[in-house]
């Protein structure tokens, strides 16, 4: 079996985190029962560019149980667990390509890899293994029956080349399921993006002034994360309604501009380039502290801020010091990649059980139904959708009302009025 990690005999360790992380997924757990049993995805070689963590490996379990042949490379540089992916080698003889801190060459090496199995499906976060697919191995396009996304960025990526007419096979977007982005992107980058900054600062959060960029789901969950813990929160947006919203969450709304000259912490997640850009480096206070959320490293621009750096060091374990021509000097996590993931390890794994839940029955029903759908961007069925909502409730031991046949039957009628 071939594959690339930084040290087989890290396995141990990732075990641990792949069992303590299973014991909080009962819904993927469910899934996992009923595919060891029932083997749907038999005789499918899937290839997956996903965040290698505890909870990633567990859907790997799952979709190995379930018949398919899994190949795992990563979707970030810095997010991998070296230690989970030497598990998944050993003890779950699936073959791996990632390592922590890999370079770019080594990143899409790796990515390679994957693509050299030929796989009859993808399954991406941010898609970049699709991408590749389409520009690099066209030749086996063909042969692929389907994919699926996790985030918004790659959604966003996939609906620009179905607009395009360049996507050659279909793709579920998880990232559309409620089950997904309600819970994933709100509560789940709410609590990981802090997470991830404590650990990279230690800095204190109460009393700060907490600049977020962008107010979508992910936007949402950080802000309000960031207000419990006794920031004053401020939101930057280019979308009027999602800054009303904002406004009348309780947040101020400002323009960057504005907004970074009273900041000491800045966290973009727009899923777009430069939110941070060099004329707003030249206005920040000195020390703010800035931190990227979104999928890709180009939300702060990096460029502009190295030709404005005068000196630059290592102050902890992902946080570089940058002091600018102007005196002021400026704090950068994680290289401006995700820091949830970097410097910290991503959301928790009871978050995640309902998006790789998704991810794993997205497979099944491409599987059974990839011969009637087109070339195109999809919703997973909402049917779906719900179920997984019902098995985490149910997990959880929630009980919740049902309609009555009367009531059914008035939401179906028009005749009844005031």
């Amino acid at each position: 079996m071939k594959y690339d990690i930084k040290d087989i005999k890290l396995s141990q360790e990732g075990l641990n985190r792949i069992e303590w992380a299973y014991q909080d997924m009962p819904v993927l757990k469910s899934i996992f029962n009923e595919f060891n049993s029932n083997k749907p995805l038999k005789g499918l070689k899937i290839g997956a560019c996903l965040h290698v963590t505890s909870e990633t490996a567990n859907l790997m379990r799952v979709l190995k149980v379930g018949g398919a042949d899994v190949y795992l490379c990563a979707s970030n540089p810095l997010s991998t667990q070296d230690d989970v992916a030497a598990s998944l080698v050993k003890d779950f003889k699936i073959p791996v390509f990632a390592k922590k801190g890999i370079d770019d060459k080594g990143y899409y090496k790796h990515i390679k890899s994957v693509l050299a199995n030929e796989p009859d499906m993808t399954m991406d976060d941010g898609a970049d293994l699709l991408t590749m697919l389409h520009k690099d191995f066209s030749s086996i396009s063909n042969r692929v029956i389907g994919g699926t996304e996790e985030t918004t960025t790659g959604v966003i990526r996939l609906k620009s080349m179905e607009k395009n007419r360049v996507l050659k096979y279909p793709v579920v977007a998880v990232n559309d399921s409620y089950t997904k982005f309600m819970f994933d992107n709100r509560y789940g980058t709410g609590q990981s993006t802090i997470d991830g900054i404590l650990r990279a600062t230690n800095r204190l959060l109460a009393g700060s002034t907490f600049v977020v960029a962008g107010y979508g789901w992910c936007g949402r969950g950080l802000a309000f994360k960031a207000k419990g813990m006794g920031a004053n929160v401020i939101v930057t947006e280019v979308d009027p309604i999602k800054a009303l919203e904002a406004l009348m969450d309780g947040f101020r709304v400002m323009k960057m501009d504005d907004a970074c000259r009273e900041a000491d912490f800045i966290v973009t997640l727009t899923g777009d380039l430069n939110a941070v850009d060099q004329r707003h480096f030249e206005k920040m206070k000195d020390s703010c502290i800035i931190a990227n959320s979104g999928h890709f490293d180009v939300e702060i621009n990096k460029k502009a801020l190295e030709k404005l750096t005068v000196k630059k060091r290592t102050i902890r374990p992902f946080l570089v010091e940058h002091t600018l021509k102007n005196g002021k000097k400026v704090y950068l996590l994680a290289e401006g990649r995700l820091v949830n993931l970097a410097s910290a390890e991503g959301h928790p794994a009871c978050v995640m059980d309902m998006s790789f839940s998704n991810q794993a029955l997205s497979a099944k029903y491409i599987k059974e139904n990839h011969k009637k759908l087109e070339k195109r961007v999809y919703k997973l069925p909402d049917e779906i959708d719900v179920d997984i909502a019902k098995r985490k409730l149910k997990s959880m031991g929630v009980k919740y009302d049902k309609l009555t046949k009367e009531q059914e039957e008035y939401l179906r009628s028009w005749e009844e009025g005031t």
